[in-house]
């Protein structure tokens, strides 16, 4: 428990411009970003070439390089985290399926069925993040909870305090986050 006032302190010490903070920061959150990196990552295919520790030293990275980014607290530190990765993801699923790479073309001296699991979860990712992103323009707060339950793991309380709004508020919000992706995501493969 003390560790987690003293992210928040650390936390406060950013907000007040201390960029060196972040080295003092890192080993004490470090843990926890693997477990996001670890929930992250077991939604990928098996032979993902971007490991959990490669994905939690990008996104640290990602987030120390942005300019100015307020985190209230350790939640709140945890759901940018979260985003983060996810971006980090999508960005790589983007280029494995980019058309200048060839594509979702694979040679056919591997087995075919191995790659088209493979595509197909990665496809199913890019649709996720496409519908993510319908519904933050729809609904801002509800594509947060989403984010932070799904991808980030988060309690209904963890992300009703980084969000700052009841937990009853946050179970609403997911029940009509879910719902709505739902739709959006079962209309998506009806088409194909």
């Amino acid at each position: 428990m003390e560790s987690r006032s003293e992210v928040t302190q650390l936390l406060c010490q950013l907000k007040d411009g201390q960029d060196e903070v972040y080295e003092k920061l890192y080993p004490l959150i470090y843990e926890e970003l693997r477990k996001l990196a670890y929930s992250h990552m077991r939604r990928q295919s098996p032979d993902h070439t971007l490991s959990k520790t490669e994905l939690v030293h990008e996104a640290y990275l990602k987030m120390i390089d942005q300019s100015k980014i307020n985190f209230n607290d350790r939640g709140h530190f945890l759901a940018i985290a979260s985003r983060c990765m996810r971006q980090i993801l999508i960005d790589y699923a983007r280029k494995k399926t980019a058309k200048k790479r060839g594509g979702q073309k694979k040679d056919l001296t591997y087995i075919d069925e191995l790659f088209k699991a493979q595509n197909q979860k990665t496809q199913e990712l890019l649709d996720i993040d496409a519908a993510l992103n319908r519904l933050e323009k729809l609904n801002s707060r509800l594509s947060k909870v989403v984010e932070m339950r799904f991808f980030g793991e988060m309690t209904i309380q963890e992300t009703a305090n980084a969000l700052e709004v009841s937990e009853s508020t946050v179970k609403r919000d997911w029940m009509k986050a879910r719902g709505w992706l739902y739709k959006e995501l079962k209309a998506r493969f009806e088409v194909e």
